[in-house]
């Protein structure tokens, strides 16, 4: 059985971003970005993430995600829909 999916939301110093850090790797060392849909085409959870409205920008790097968001748009609107976002994708895939 595989291990249930952990996400744990930390800040980052810019205030328009939030890291979530998730107990599988998304990326071997090299980091990905993704602020389009076009960019995200090949990425299923970046295109979900950046379907979510608010989000302007996927980074993923190792273990984490990193969602930048539009300022006009508050994280306590944003950051549970993105957590379910995360966690809805990896229930997916297993």
């Amino acid at each position: 059985m595989a291990e249930s999916i952990t996400v744990d939301v930390q800040p980052t110093p810019n205030v328009n971003a939030l890291k979530f850090v998730v107990n599988r790797r998304l990326t071997e060392g090299r980091s990905q970005t993704f602020r389009t849909p076009q960019e995200a085409a090949a990425s299923p959870l970046a295109a979900a993430l950046l379907a979510v409205p608010g989000v302007v920008q996927v980074f993923f790097l190792n273990d984490f995600i990193t969602v930048t968001r539009s300022p006009s748009v508050q994280w306590e609107e944003l950051a549970d829909q993105v957590e379910s976002t995360i966690r809805r994708h990896f229930e997916a895939i297993g």
